[in-house]
């Protein structure tokens, strides 16, 4: 509380203080800091890996799409894969919907 009390008896005095420019560049710059450490800089590199992730599936890789489907890519192309999720049945999705890439052999093991 002794903090308030001096810029009160100051303001009644007809003495108003003002943070100073420094304080408040300090304190915008800490708090963009902040930001982009705590939201910008992990979203960003999630972002990364899941571009990555996309970028190098291939025929024969297992995946798991956002959906929880399992499946094995049969034929890919610039935008869509096809999934073979069962016996002849093939469907075809976006690579964005690619969650993850499994290691060999898994959809056997389920």
């Amino acid at each position: 509380m002794n903090l308030l009390f001096p810029i009160v008896l100051a303001q009644e005095a007809g003495q108003p203080q003002q943070p100073s420019l420094t304080y408040n560049l300090l304190l915008f710059g800490g708090m963009f800091f902040l930001f982009w450490l705590i939201l910008w800089r992990p979203q960003s590199k999630r972002a990364k890996e899941h571009r990555d992730l996309v970028s190098n599936i291939s025929k024969g890789d297992e995946i798991m799409t956002s959906g929880g489907l399992l499946g094995k890519v049969t034929k890919v192309s610039e935008d869509y894969i096809s999934v073979e999720v069962s016996e002849g049945v093939e469907l075809k999705l976006q690579k964005s919907s690619v969650a993850a890439a499994l290691p060999k052999g898994t959809i056997n093991q389920i």
